[in-house]
């Protein structure tokens, strides 16, 4: 009798600890999934189209002429330009790729988009000279629309535009380092293990 109560008691604490342990490694995979769920949706949530938004204006003044017998005729033509341009600097965080390692509970950036820059110049023509011999022609507008765009690029990269928007990207990826952080994952980009907002600047800043 006593060797069966015995026997009995012991199947108990068998059954007992296997279903503790069970119940622990089942508990421990829903959870995981949670966290990966959480992380998948907060990079989601970040993947979007940051934009940045900048007004440029200048004054630049075109001249052109046409020389004859020797340089003896000329004909000109010039004119004042007033330029006034929209610019918008942005990162399609749609397009991140990124990996989810669940087993050493790592987030990977593989690649964050290059910025993209989107000049949109209203050009106004002021004291307008020409000649029937040297008229302004189509090839003339492309010139100087060619030219308002390079000298409109040169102000953007001297201007905090860029900057700025480069912030704001940090500032969106911070979200997910945030989460990270808080769950115990560790969020890594080029070979690097962010643990903090300034390492994204410097590595997107460099």
């Amino acid at each position: 009798m006593v060797k069966r109560i015995l026997v009995g008691v012991g199947a108990v604490v068998i059954i007992f600890l296997l279903f503790r342990f069970c119940g622990f490694k089942n508990n421990d995979g829903t959870t995981q999934e949670y966290n990966t769920n959480l992380i998948q949706q907060q990079i989601v949530n970040v993947g979007k189209l940051v934009v940045t938004e900048g007004h440029f204006s200048q004054i630049m003044t075109y001249k052109d002429q046409d020389k004859y017998f020797m340089d003896m005729l000329s004909f000109e033509k010039k004119a004042l330009i007033i330029i006034n341009a929209d610019v918008t600097v942005a990162y399609d965080l749609r397009q991140m790729k990124y990996d989810i390692d669940e087993k050493n509970k790592m987030i990977t950036i593989l690649r964050i988009p290059k910025e993209e820059i989107k000049i949109s110049p209203d050009i106004q023509f002021y004291n307008v000279e020409q000649s029937k011999l040297n008229p302004f022609t189509g090839d003339d507008y492309n010139k100087i629309n060619k030219k308002v765009k390079a000298d409109l690029a040169l102000k953007i990269g001297k201007s905090s535009l860029k900057s700025n928007a480069q912030n704001r990207l940090i500032s969106e990826l911070s979200k997910i380092l945030i989460l990270t952080n808080s769950m115990g994952w560790k969020l890594q980009y080029e070979d690097q293990v962010i643990t903090t907002e300034n390492d994204f600047n410097q590595k997107i800043k460099a």
